[in-house]
């Protein structure tokens, strides 16, 4: 059985959750429903891994997002990926938590230095995922699919040439010029 690398299944759950998403903002109730189940179940293993001492706190955080998910669904900007957008509310409901978790038990539990470097990485990150996206978005379709698929999904140049219908040569032309423009574009923004 061949293994489908991770990339491309958090891009496939990506463009399904957003596909979704905006039939559900143009009025079908019943993609918004398969929408909001599919994102609780993203959001669930999300928290999951974020509450491992508090097991029990994650399906309030998941309907909390949910519904901040819903009533901010008007302001998503569709030039940044939507789980990213998920994320950053999943994440800030989780720090609102974290917060009064620790207002509440400040006398009773002492911070663990590694879950704070983790939670910093985290929103690093986070961070770096949405900067990627932005320079990303500036450069043409075969140039950013090609650089998805070789640079950040680990595909070779020969998968990522029969997944793109392009050659070999085709692939390396794009992920050099998208490389370059990505260079150029980073040096015009300092």
């Amino acid at each position: 059985m061949q293994r489908i690398p991770e990339g491309t299944v958090l891009r496939a759950a990506e463009l399904r959750l957003h596909a979704l998403f905006v039939q559900g903002i143009d009025g079908d109730a019943a993609a918004y429903r398969t929408f909001l189940s599919a994102t609780a179940t993203h959001l669930r293993a999300f928290l999951r891994r974020r509450l491992r001492q508090w097991p029990d706190e994650v399906e309030d955080l998941v309907q909390e997002a949910l519904l901040a998910i819903h009533n901010q669904r008007a302001s998503y900007d569709t030039g940044v990926p939507l789980t990213a957008w998920i994320h950053a509310i999943a994440r800030y409901k989780l720090i609102d938590w974290l917060r009064r978790h620790a207002r509440r038990d400040a006398c009773h539990d002492a911070l663990d230095d590694e879950d704070i470097v983790a939670d910093e990485a985290d929103a690093e990150a986070g961070e770096a995922r949405r900067d990627l996206a932005v320079l990303l978005a500036t450069l043409p379709a075969r140039q950013r699919e090609a650089i998805v698929l070789t640079k950040l999904d680990g595909l070779s140049v020969r998968e990522a040439a029969a997944a793109l219908a392009m050659s070999e040569a085709a692939v390396k032309v794009s992920v050099h010029r998208g490389l370059k423009a990505i260079a150029a574009n980073l040096r015009t923004m300092k």
